[in-house]
C-alpha cells in the first residue's frame, strides 16, 4: 500500500433530556463539554494530547478530528480513541449540570442525522497524488462509494406516510450532487475542497463526505482500506472497466432502501448491477492488482475482510451482526420490537 496521510473527522449531535422545569440549551451543553480542555472563554477549538483537534463546527456541533494517519489501522485506533475522550467529557459535563442546578441527562450521539431531518457529517481525507486529473479520479470512485454503503452504512429509521421503514445509510438521503464544493447544503458524494498541508504540486486533499458514522471498529476500517486501495488502483491507471453510474444521487438512495443489497442500478454503459455485484468487481481487480505488487500484510488482511464481508452479505448479513453498523442496528431494534411487542419493519420503503 502507498504511503498515504489520512485523517477523518466526526461531528457529534448532542441532546439534554430535562426531568425537571429548567431546560438546558445546546450552547451551554457544549460549554460545559468544552470546559474541561480550555481556559479561554469562547474558545472553543483545542488540539488534545493525542494530536486530535476538537472544535465546535457548524450548528452547534462537537467535531472531533483524528491527527493525521500513516495507515487505515491508524484512523481506526484515533477514531476510537476519540469516542472515549468525549465520554470522559460527557461524565464532566454532566457534574457541572448538576452543579448548576439542571436535572437531567446529557448525551453524546456519533450519528449523521437527528429526529427532525438535520444531517451532520462524516468526513474522510486521503492524500492524493495530484498527477491524476481530479475529476476522472472522481468519476472513477463514485461507483465505489456509492455501492460501500452496503458495509459501511450505519442504518437509519425513517418515519414515511406509509410507516416506519430502515434503511442502510444515515447520509444517502441527504445527497444532492456527485461533486460540489459546499459540505452543508447541497451535499455532495466528493468535495472539492483542496487543502493539501503538503507540496500543493504534488498532493491535494481528497475530501469524501459521503459517508455515515461508525460505532465499528471493524466498519471504520474497512472503510478506510477499502478506499486506500480503490484509490491507488486508481493511481496506477489500473481500473478499466467503466462501472460509471448512470445517476449515482438516484443510486446511492435506492441502495439505501434495500436491504438484501441485490437490486439492481443502471450504468451509463446500459448494464446493470447490484451494489453486490459491483463491489465484488471492485474486490476482484484488487486481488490482481496485487497479484503483481508486494502486498503488505495490512493489504492482506482488508482484502480478507472485504471478502468475507461480501459472503456474509450475499449468504445472510445477520452473519454481520457487531461488524457492520447497519445489520447490528437492525438486530437491536428486531430485539427491542419483540421484547416490546412491538411491530418492527426492516425493509426499505419504495
Amino acid at each position: 500500500m502507498k504511503k498515504r496521510i489520512y485523517g477523518l473527522e466526526n461531528e457529534f449531535g448532542i441532546a439534554f433530556t430535562s426531568h425537571g422545569r429548567r431546560t438546558l440549551p445546546s450552547e451551554k451543553v457544549v460549554r460545559y463539554l468544552f470546559e474541561k480542555l480550555i481556559t479561554t472563554e469562547g474558545f472553543l477549538n483545542v488540539f488534545l494530547e493525542n494530536g486530535a483537534r476538537f472544535y465546535l463546527d457548524t450548528g452547534c456541533h462537537p467535531e472531533y478530528a483524528t491527527p493525521e494517519c500513516a495507515s487505515p489501522l491508524d484512523v481506526t485506533i484515533y477514531d476510537k480513541a476519540g469516542e472515549r475522550i468525549l465520554e470522559n467529557l460527557l461524565q464532566y459535563a454532566q457534574g457541572k449540570v448538576r452543579e448548576e442546578g439542571f436535572h437531567g441527562n446529557l448525551a453524546i450521539f456519533k450519528n449523521n442525522t437527528d429526529f427532525v431531518g438535520n444531517s451532520y457529517g462524516c468526513h474522510e481525507n486521503y492524500l492524493a497524488e495530484r498527477t491524476s486529473d481530479f475529476y476522472y479520479m472522481a468519476e472513477q470512485l463514485i461507483p465505489f462509494l456509492v455501492t460501500r454503503q452496503i458495509f459501511t452504512g450505519a442504518g437509519k429509521v425513517f418515519r414515511t406516510r406509509r410507516g416506519t421503514v430502515f434503511h442502510i445509510s444515515q447520509r444517502a438521503q441527504h445527497i444532492r450532487q456527485k461533486i460540489s464544493g459546499t459540505t452543508t447544503n447541497e451535499r455532495s458524494i466528493i468535495n472539492t475542497r483542496d487543502e493539501p498541508h503538503a507540496i500543493k504540486e504534488k498532493y491535494r486533499r481528497l475530501h469524501i463526505i459521503v459517508g455515515d458514522s461508525n460505532m465499528s471498529e471493524y466498519t471504520t476500517y474497512l472503510k478506510i482500506g477499502t478506499t486506500a486501495i480503490i484509490l491507488e488502483m486508481i493511481e496506477d491507471d489500473f481500473i478499466t472497466p467503466n462501472f460509471s453510474l448512470r445517476n449515482p444521487v438516484r443510486a446511492i438512495k435506492d441502495i439505501s432502501r434495500d436491504l438484501t443489497c441485490r437490486e439492481q442500478v443502471p450504468l451509463n454503459n446500459g448494464k446493470k448491477y447490484s451494489a453486490l455485484e459491483l463491489q465484488k468487481e471492485y474486490l476482484d481487480l484488487a486481488h490482481r492488482y496485487y497479484s503483481t505488487r508486494q502486498k503488505s500484510e495490512i493489504v492482506s488482511d482488508i482484502l480478507d475482510k472485504w471478502e468475507d464481508v461480501l459472503t456474509k452479505l450475499e449468504e445472510d448479513p445477520m452473519q454481520l451482526h457487531r461488524k457492520v453498523d447497519w445489520v447490528t442496528k437492525m438486530n437491536l431494534l428486531k430485539a427491542y420490537g419483540e421484547r416490546t411487542k412491538q411491530p418492527s419493519e426492516t425493509s426499505g420503503d419504495r
